[in-house]
């Protein structure tokens, strides 16, 4: 059990050792935080989406922005698109559970917004759909995805692949990734 442990343990420090050497991936990181800032600084919203545990890590991410990371600051508008659940039943039934998102998107974002979607294989069909909404309307894209970017990989204006297959490393890694980004968003926009 000790060695099980100890490997899943290292498994996750290797993902992370190889984003800390990926210079493309790093640089990602860094423009998504200025367009974030850029964003947030002109009165536009950025919104969560995913699935799961990565809906859980969509809302994570929107409280720290909404709420406060490590300063006590005025609320950031975001939030993660499933939590009205009587939305998210009657669309579900009404249309298509990958018409969620999309709707979300198209009634609620407009252009200058960022949607932010989190899904480990990239190819999620409502963060699909929503991002494919998105496009049309002008609203900048962040993919949160593992290695190959799936279908998002062409939808995102950022793409933040993570280099692994393995669901949980890439969970871990986009809440790292995503716990930095709030970090340094909220610093640029609430400095000292």
């Amino acid at each position: 059990m000790k060695e099980t442990i100890q490997h899943i343990i290292s498994e996750s420090i290797s993902v992370k050792s190889t984003i800390l050497q990926n210079e493309a991936l790093l640089n990602t990181i860094d423009s998504i935080v200025k367009v974030i800032t850029k964003s947030f600084q002109a009165g536009f919203k950025v919104q969560f989406c995913g699935n799961g545990g990565s809906a859980a890590d969509a809302q994570h991410l929107a409280a720290e922005f909404s709420g406060r990371f490590y300063k006590n600051r005025r609320a950031l508008p975001s939030d993660a698109l499933h939590c009205n659940s009587s939305y998210l039943t009657a669309v579900a039934n009404d249309y298509s559970y990958d018409d969620i998102y999309a709707r979300l998107v198209d009634g609620t974002m407009v252009k200058g917004d960022v949607l932010v979607g989190i899904t480990t294989s990239g190819n999620s069909g409502n963060i699909v759909k929503a991002f494919e909404v998105a496009r049309t309307k002008g609203i900048i894209t962040i993919g949160f995805t593992g290695s190959t970017g799936g279908k998002l990989k062409e939808l995102s204006d950022y793409l933040l692949n993570i280099p692994s297959d393995i669901t949980p490393r890439i969970q871990e890694s986009h809440i790292l990734i995503g716990h930095i980004i709030c970090e340094l968003v909220e610093d640029a926009i609430f400095p000292g």
